[in-house]
């Protein structure tokens, strides 16, 4: 197959256990767009965490695209212009902070420019901050000072603490959020029927291309709706056996250039 798209999960994919993209993961990336493929960088991070990794990779010249906030915010790198954003519902905040209110929970949001936190910061709340080199904003009261439009709540704490209110917030909002882990520490609380599967068709139809000819790589369940809508599904081997299950193909971990592998194996005309 002749695949035309690659899209890359960043954290845990495409960098390695460092945040870092090693020199023949670059190379693999930028040889591709050089022989035409498009690449699409589907993250749940804030596009500041992902432009910079944009422009390394050449973007903005060979075209590629952001799809931020697990597909919340799609962006044309050579352009700059946002092709599709989907907005929280902020009406639910109030409630979320209830229901958290006697956990250990960092609550957090962003906009244009800075991240804001709740006062139950931890350390895995500096993880966000440290990846997108941003201002972090600590706020006494969430409720009172969103009053912007946001893509995505991020909630951040022990993995054990995050499992228990996954499942209660999952049964409060049935059909109202979407709501699944990114990684052990992090659970993204998205807009109902906002993922980076149910966005991808969007840019696909905005660029004519069909899901057959898309490669998809991920490693964890915010990446499970791309890999399953995707032509052909990369996991990397240091993904989570679940998300293995629906895989056309399990390449090599992050730390071994995956990426690179598979796309030296299937994509690059030799």
């Amino acid at each position: 197959m002749d695949y035309k798209l690659i899209a890359t999960d960043l954290d845990g994919t495409l960098t390695n256990s460092k945040k870092e993209i090693s020199p023949r993961n670059r190379y693999a990336l930028l040889e591709a767009q050089a022989q035409g493929k498009t690449l699409i960088l589907a993250s749940g991070r804030h596009p500041l965490g992902v432009l910079p990794i944009a422009h390394d990779l050449m973007m903005e010249r060979y075209g590629g695209y952001i799809m931020s906030f697990n597909g919340g915010k799609i962006i044309d790198c050579s352009t700059g212009r946002t092709v599709a954003s989907k907005y929280f519902p902020i009406e639910y905040l109030p409630d979320i902070v209830s229901v958290l209110q006697d956990s250990n929970i960092t609550v957090i949001t962003f906009d244009d420019k800075k991240i804001y936190a709740n006062t139950k910061v931890n350390d895995y709340t500096y993880i966000e901050r440290d990846v997108l080199k941003t201002e972090m904003v600590t706020v006494p009261d969430m409720v009172q000072a969103v009053k912007f439009d946001v893509n995505k709540i991020l909630l951040a704490g022990e993995p054990d603490e995050l499992d228990r209110y996954q499942q209660i917030l999952i049964k409060r909002y049935d059909g109202l959020l979407d709501i699944y882990k990114s990684a052990p520490y992090f659970l993204e609380l998205m807009p109902f029927g906002v993922s980076k599967g149910s966005m991808m068709p969007h840019l696909l139809n905005h660029l004519g291309v069909g899901r057959e000819e898309l490669i998809a790589f991920g490693d964890n369940y915010n990446d499970m709706t791309m890999i399953g809508y995707a032509g052909f599904g990369v996991v990397m081997g240091n993904g989570e056996e679940e998300i293995k299950k629906i895989a056309n193909y399990v390449c090599e971990s992050n730390d071994d250039d995956g990426v690179a592998k598979t796309i030296e194996k299937f994509v690059l005309k030799k």
